[in-house]
């Protein structure tokens, strides 16, 4: 399937995986990479050494093109462009909209880059500033996210720039990627449905939990960092909901300074990295990091999109794109002979 998505990254089929704190490393994105998706590695939550080897493991397993997602107001993220530009590396993403300096550093250095946004706005600033394509999330996607459905949002964005669309929010099959591209969209990306694989790094004990939930068992909480982030329901969550201001704070402060000794941060590049919010927006790698690699549930939150409820089974990455593939296809055939009736 070509689309305006494939040639522009150079992958067979227009399914993105997205970068996800601690579960988008080498394997699974070598795993989507080379089954002709495009897979993308979270640098986020990553020094600049771990990313440097998460690259070389995932050429030493594959040669198809990949990604890496940037927090755009880290401090290290000049620094991450840099490698990204000497590495040859295609494709920069960004969490959080980027400045119009790192799209056209990426740009001098033959980076072509993907911010994701969650409002039509969003969307044409980086489209003027020169980005080369943009993922739209709709509030249906897991961690921070918006609260506008992906449905509403996307022909918004479709209709607003001239570049590769992709579609993120409540994806999980062939289907939905045959909606994406009604819509207008070149492709689409998913992340809980590539984090519930055989190929995810995350242990199948937190897998199991997520299966189990149904489309109602995320909630959207500001309890974590500050702003908005879908996660799994869970008593640990219900029990953020309910603390009060100095429990948060104490929290806050544990968890920052965990993060700062596993990045290796100072103090002020931390402050500087969570902006007004210094202290909570250290909360979300920490509580990440306790769920998807510690497999500590009670302390841990899991960052999860409302599809999880449809989702039942941990196929390999391979396994996946082909079947949404296959699926796609069907679909289009059956659309195109109800329009020849």
């Amino acid at each position: 399937m070509r689309t305006r998505l494939t040639e522009l990254l150079g992958c067979p089929h227009p399914i993105v995986q997205t970068g996800m704190g601690y579960v988008a490393g080498a394997g699974l994105v070598a795993a989507t990479s080379a089954a002709g998706g495009f897979g993308i590695v979270a640098s986020a939550t990553m020094t600049l050494d771990q990313l440097r080897a998460t690259v070389d493991k995932i050429r030493a397993r594959t040669d198809a093109p990949f990604g890496v997602n940037i927090r755009a107001d880290a401090p290290d993220a000049p620094d991450k462009i840099d490698f990204l530009v000497r590495e040859r590396i295609g494709l920069a993403s960004f969490a959080l909209a980027p400045n119009r300096d790192l799209l056209r550093r990426c740009a001098d250095g033959g980076v072509l880059t993907m911010p994701s946004v969650g409002a039509r706005r969003h969307a044409e600033k980086v489209a003027d500033w020169g980005a080369d394509a943009v993922l739209v999330q709709g509030g249906e996607g897991g961690g921070h996210t918006g609260p506008v459905p992906t449905t509403l949002l996307l022909p918004q964005v479709v209709d607003a720039v001239d570049i590769p669309v992709v579609a993120a929010g409540g994806f999980f099959d062939g289907r939905g990627l045959v909606a994406a591209l009604a819509y207008g969209a070149a492709g689409i990306a998913m992340g809980t449905r590539f984090l519930l694989t055989s190929d995810s790094p995350v242990a199948l004990e937190v897998k199991r939990r997520y299966l189990a939930a149904d489309v109602t068992g995320t909630v959207v909480t500001t309890r974590i960092d500050g702003v908005p982030h879908r996660v799994l329901r869970t008593p640990f969550v219900d029990s953020l909901e309910r603390s009060g201001r100095l429990a948060t704070l104490i929290r806050s402060v544990r968890n920052a300074a965990a993060f700062r000794r596993e990045s290796g941060m100072s103090w002020p590049d931390l402050l500087r990295a969570g902006r007004t919010q210094s202290l909570l927006a250290a909360n979300t790698p920490a509580m990440l990091r306790a769920s998807m690699v510690e497999g500590r549930l009670s302390a841990g939150v899991m960052s999860a999109g409302q599809v999880t409820g449809l989702i039942d089974d941990l196929p390999s990455c391979a396994d996946l794109i082909d079947r949404v593939m296959a699926e796609a296809d069907a679909r289009l055939a059956a659309l195109n002979s109800v329009r020849g009736r």
